[in-house]
């Protein structure tokens, strides 16, 4: 009886052992569940439970369903989610670290700029513990891709004198840009972005093309105009820094892993859903037709012009925290540039 009594405590020990060994994270996502970025945090979902063999799962709440872009950032801190994917520009003082990625420069390619960011907030451990001092941790990156300007109303922007008296949408430093630039900036989220070009709230936004399909708003716009503009690649999936030291060594291995993968993914769908999204609005096969314009070089050179003061501004704020701003933001160049001549000689991993 002893040894059977004995046996059955061990089996039972085994089994809680197993049970805990499991972890179902909760994860908060602002956007809803379709286009291509969706399509990128499912493929992160899936690659992480395949690569822990099941034992690491998600209870996923899209579409600001538990914590929106706003609040997401406090939320993942405090547990509220286990994790959530954060835009810096929504809470730039928490975020500050990630708001490297949202200075305007002269690469707007997706895959250069979310593998520059990766690298340089995996591997810097500056950055890393400034993240931690606020309880999160880096897991993946995204990019808004290039900057466009979609509008409504019968309003165009075509030339940086277009901007002046416009009311406009943007985020991060580009709005900042557009309103030293003349622009009535209007704060309207992504998520009320399709009723305020409906109602005339707002003539044009600072957006992006994969978005179009996403919020659909080519139902509600006449016209956009490829600029190509810079990036918002203060984009990332964080984690509660107590929940990622409750992983595993090999768990947060496996994170590390799907994130790495995540960049490639999401940079090919993009890239994909881009031409498809021109395409479409050109032939009208997205659901309306829409006129597409492309801003002249030399326009385009104006607005990354007068982005430029907000290099320093980045690298002086980033200084009062005790850190070497200069150091960080050189070696963010280094990685864009060593990633922009990797595309160049040897294209993106998933052509080679």
């Amino acid at each position: 009886m002893l040894k059977t009594i004995m046996s059955s405590m061990v089996l039972s020990l085994a089994i809680a052992s197993s049970v805990s060994a499991d972890m179902v994270l909760r994860f908060a996502e602002g956007s809803p569940n379709r286009g291509s970025r969706a399509e990128a945090v499912e493929h992160f979902m899936e690659d992480v439970k395949n690569l822990s063999g099941g034992k690491l799962r998600f209870d996923m709440h899209w579409g600001g369903a538990l914590l929106d872009y706003k609040t997401v950032a406090d939320g993942v801190s405090r547990g509220t989610a286990d994790m959530g994917t954060m835009l810096a520009a929504y809470n730039p003082q928490k975020l500050k670290t990630l708001t490297i990625g949202d200075v305007p420069v002269g690469s707007s390619d997706p895959w250069v700029g979310t593998r520059a960011m990766y690298e340089l907030m995996t591997t810097n451990e500056v950055l890393q513990d400034l993240l931690a001092r606020q309880d999160l941790v880096y897991i993946t990156g995204y990019s808004s891709t290039g900057v466009q300007f979609e509008c409504g109303g019968g309003n165009s922007i075509r030339t940086v004198d277009d901007i002046k008296g416009k009311r406009i949408r943007a985020i991060a430093n580009y709005a900042k840009v557009l309103d030293e630039l003349g622009a009535n900036l209007v704060s309207v989220t992504a998520g009320d972005f399709y009723q305020a070009l409906d109602t005339g709230l707002v003539d044009c936004s600072a957006s992006y093309l994969y978005t179009i399909r996403t919020l659909k708003t080519f139902e509600v716009i006449d016209n956009v105009t490829l600029v190509n503009w810079g990036q918002i690649n203060g984009f990332a999936t964080l984690m509660n820094l107590y929940t990622w030291e409750d992983l595993s060594k090999e768990e947060q291995a496996i994170m590390r892993e799907a994130g790495s993968n995540a960049i490639d993914y999401a940079a090919k769908t993009q890239i994909e859903e881009m031409d498809l999204v021109v395409e479409g609005l050109r032939s009208g096969s997205i659901g309306k037709k829409v006129t597409v314009y492309e801003m002249a070089e030399e326009e385009r050179a104006k607005l990354e012009q007068a982005s430029e003061k907000y290099t320093r501004d980045w690298i002086d704020s980033i200084t009062k925290d005790g850190v070497d701003g200069q150091k960080i933001w050189d070696e963010y160049q280094a990685l864009l540039t060593k990633y922009e001549q990797e595309l160049n000689t040897k294209g993106y991993p998933w052509t080679r």
